[in-house]
């Protein structure tokens, strides 16, 4: 796919709404690179959340487009992906380039039109969930796939997407969830790896502060100021699956609690629990700026994005993890405004709490954060349970010895280079050692 032609030059230079920066401009240039060669890309990119990753998939899909294949993006949720949807449709407009959204809410008619139009190429650009990956949705010439948030996804799940096409398309994850840059390398070592490092221009930092129970009046006092400047609160509870039911009721008392002490403004409330036509109308109801304050589970910890919200207040931020921390303060700063993430928490609280909500009134870059997740948590944990063999390492600390991981991984380069069935007299205790220790997992060596 070596042409850049019209789809591209004419969003670039007729309808890009802003300057890109030069990390996303160095992404693109690394995706490009990729769409040139005689194999499939397999390629993670990294960004905080609000860097810009969506404006460099749509750019990579549109480079796509210029050589006649189709593209789609899957996202976890269907508030991402309906999210993503129309922020790309919004871009999109007066290019004539169609592009449609597939979830578990569109109608049997929707559907029909949408496996024809594929089918068809009519298409160019397909958003969903789950929902693509069904068998009936297929495509002409499927040129790329884009996974975000590819973590909440299992193994089988992506292979399902890869054989969507007779040549397995050139594959995008993305995650705004920062992983240390050691843990990146091995883990996912047969990934080559982007990262946005650099925020757009005129985006301020979001100032964090931790308060108690005892200021909370203090706390309600600056809300109320920050509303009458025009500004959008959002209130966030704990969700832990372990006791839901108490979670539920705690989320349904603090709503009562909110509506009584600011009884002057609409206040809307977004969870699990509810119908997704229920949290699309709610959604819809404070992002149009109608309600001035949401209270919500961590339902909205992706893919929400309202840029007049100024203020995220966090109720028991002891009771969540660094990664869900800094998730949900990336809900705010996404306009131009000063923007404020307040923690509050019981006054009572372990060494590994104080550590996390430190870190996060220190400090907003993701990656320092996922460094110190990592040392509170260890390897395993951050990547999840069917991840946890890669804490298997006898010697290797992936906190600190990062230049080893590197020269390890080129070796097995060289090595895979000249002998990639690793039939070499000199490679058999290498091959005898992975066969015995990865005899179940091999199979999925080629999915990311």
């Amino acid at each position: 796919m070596p042409i850049v032609g019209d789809y591209f030059n004419n969003f670039y230079h007729q309808h890009l709404p802003f300057e890109l920066t030069n990390a996303q401009k160095k992404v693109v240039k690394e995706i490009r690179n990729d769409l040139k060669k005689p194999i499939q890309m397999n390629r993670l990119l990294q960004g905080d959340v609000g860097s810009g990753k969506t404006m460099v998939a749509l750019l990579s899909m549109l480079l796509v487009l210029d050589n006649g294949f189709q593209s789609c993006m899957m996202a976890p949720t269907e508030i991402l992906a309906t999210q993503h949807y129309n922020g790309i449709v919004d871009l999109l407009k007066n290019t004539g380039i169609k592009v449609a959204l597939l979830t578990g809410s569109t109608k049997k008619a929707e559907r029909k039109k949408i496996h024809e139009e594929l089918l068809n190429k009519e298409l160019s650009i397909l958003i969903g969930t789950h929902a693509l990956l069904e068998p009936i949705v297929q495509f002409q010439n499927l040129g790329l796939a884009i996974i975000d948030e590819q973590h909440r996804f299992g193994v089988e799940q992506r292979a399902k997407l890869w054989a969507k096409n007779k040549i397995p398309p050139h594959i995008l994850v993305m995650t705004a969830t920062p992983i240390p840059r050691t843990l990146a390398m091995s883990f996912y070592s047969d990934l080559d790896i982007s990262v946005i490092d650099e925020m757009p221009v005129g985006r301020k930092p979001i100032i964090t502060a931790h308060r108690r129970e005892k200021d909370k009046a203090t706390v309600y006092q600056f809300i109320q100021e920050e509303i009458k400047k025009g500004r959008q609160i959002y209130f966030v509870y704990p969700l832990i699956e372990e006791s839901e039911t108490l979670d539920y009721k705690n989320l349904m008392e603090g709503f009562e609690q909110i509506s009584n002490d600011f009884k002057n403004y609409n206040i809307t409330i977004l969870h699990g629990k509810m119908k997704p036509s229920e949290k699309e109308n709610n959604m819809q109801y404070f992002a149009s700026g109608d309600a001035q304050i949401m209270v919500a589970t961590t339902v909205i910890e992706v893919g929400v994005n309202v840029p007049n919200a100024s203020v995220m207040i966090i109720e028991n931020a002891e009771k969540f993890g660094l990664s869900q921390l800094h998730q949900l303060r990336g809900r705010v700063g996404r306009g131009a405004e000063q923007s404020y993430c307040i923690l509050m928490t019981s006054d009572k609280m372990s060494k590994d709490a104080r550590v996390r909500i430190n870190t996060m009134c220190q400090t907003n870059d993701g990656f320092k954060i996922s460094e110190v997740d990592m040392q509170l948590r260890g390897p395993g944990d951050i990547l999840g349970t069917q991840q946890s063999g890669v804490m298997d390492f006898k010697k290797l600390d992936l906190v600190n010895d990062g230049n080893i991981i590197k020269t390890t991984k080129a070796i097995v380069e060289n090595i895979l280079s000249f002998d990639p069935l690793l039939s070499y007299q000199q490679h058999q205790i290498i091959k005898k050692y992975y066969l015995e220790q990865y005899r179940q997992k091999h199979q999925w060596s080629k999915i990311s």
